[in-house]
């Protein structure tokens, strides 16, 4: 019995640990939904957090669990999974998040996530512990996610410049405020049904290395609400410092491009969301923002910035997976 309550003890103890990480989530990439509508003036900052939260979590209505599935049984051996494993890969991201967050770099949470599992796995068992096949998928998409919001964006851009062609700017800011926040909304859908899965993900892992549940089993409807509602709750208190560089420091925006951009990556993460693989929103959002620049001529588009996103992007899966292995290691030592 006394084992048991350990167990369980712990087990609480980590989905408490993975909602907090899911909280993060959601107040790290605040600014991947809301900078284009706060940077433009469309919405206040309090405003735009409540609008991003609502449809964070209206997400939770709309999109099936395939990115939850991958994240639970792609990425490492589900055999090697216990509570020090999974301790060490929500320490590990979560510490990646808080240093990203104080610099105001507009790194990765999903990729931090996945760095700490890779890391907690290849401390526990090696290469082996990996699923390599998945892992390789989701270190692909780390170019391919942002290539398709540069594309996707910059090609609503051409097609918005050639319809208005002939309207007035100040006409056409006056339609294109209303249509940012139909685009920050569907932005902020894609947030949710993306990122939010991942955190579903680590603790239905969690639940099946304990014997709470079985991997033929569906997700607990419990683990899903909480999931969503501790991210709509993170993005509520939104990533400050994070806001200035995605909203104009790659790029000026106005309405127009701040909806085509918010578009382009919404697209991109329903795309990738149905096809359940776990991407970066804020990779998405920065490639969308710099494919709209990029209409304009690429002297618009701020590349010396775009750089130094890019390294963070490179560098977040090897740092928090390092970080994980050290958690992990203590986790070894005092759970």
């Amino acid at each position: 019995m006394d084992n048991l309550q350990i167990s369980l003890w712990v087990v609480a103890t980590l989905v408490t640990v993975a909602l907090l990480f899911d909280f993060m989530n959601g107040f790290h990439d605040a600014a991947n939904s809301i900078a284009t509508i706060v940077s433009t003036r469309v919405l206040k900052p309090h405003q735009a957090v409540i609008w991003a939260a609502a449809f964070n979590f209206l997400a939770y209505f709309l999109f099936q669990l395939k990115v939850a599935s991958t994240i639970g049984k792609g990425t490492i051996d589900p055999s090697i999974v216990d509570h020090y494993v999974v301790f060490g890969a929500l320490i590990g991201a979560i510490v990646w998040n808080v240093i990203t967050w104080y610099y105001g770099i507009p790194s990765s949470s999903s990729h931090a996530l996945v760095g700490g599992l890779v890391g907690a796995a290849l401390a526990k068992s090696g290469i082996d512990g990996l699923i390599t096949a998945g892992v390789l998928k989701i270190i692909a998409f780390i170019f391919v996610a942002p290539f398709l919001g540069f594309v996707i964006g910059g090609a609503l851009m051409v097609i918005v410049s050639w319809i208005c062609r002939k309207m007035a700017p100040r006409k056409v800011d006056k339609y294109f405020r209303r249509f940012q926040l139909l685009s920050a909304a569907a932005y902020s859908l894609g947030h949710g049904g993306n990122d939010a899965q991942k955190t579903v993900g680590i603790i239905w892992m969690l639940l099946i290395a304990a014997g709470i549940s079985h991997s033929t089993d569906p997700i607990p409807g419990w683990v899903v609400l909480c999931c969503y509602t501790a991210m709509g709750l993170g993005t509520m208190f939104g990533g400050w410092r994070i806001v200035k560089t995605m909203g104009n420091r790659i790029t000026k925006l106005n309405q127009a491009r701040g909806f085509c951009a918010n578009s382009g990556g919404a697209v991109t993460l329903f795309l990738a969301t149905a096809f359940g693989i776990p991407v970066s929103t804020t990779h998405t959002i920065t490639g969308a923002i710099a494919g709209v620049g990029s209409t304009r001529g690429a002297r618009r588009v701020r590349w010396g910035v775009a750089r130094g996103i890019v390294w963070a992007w490179v560098l977040t899966i090897p740092c928090s997976a390092a970080m994980s292995a050290i958690a992990w290691y203590f986790g070894t030592l005092i759970l």
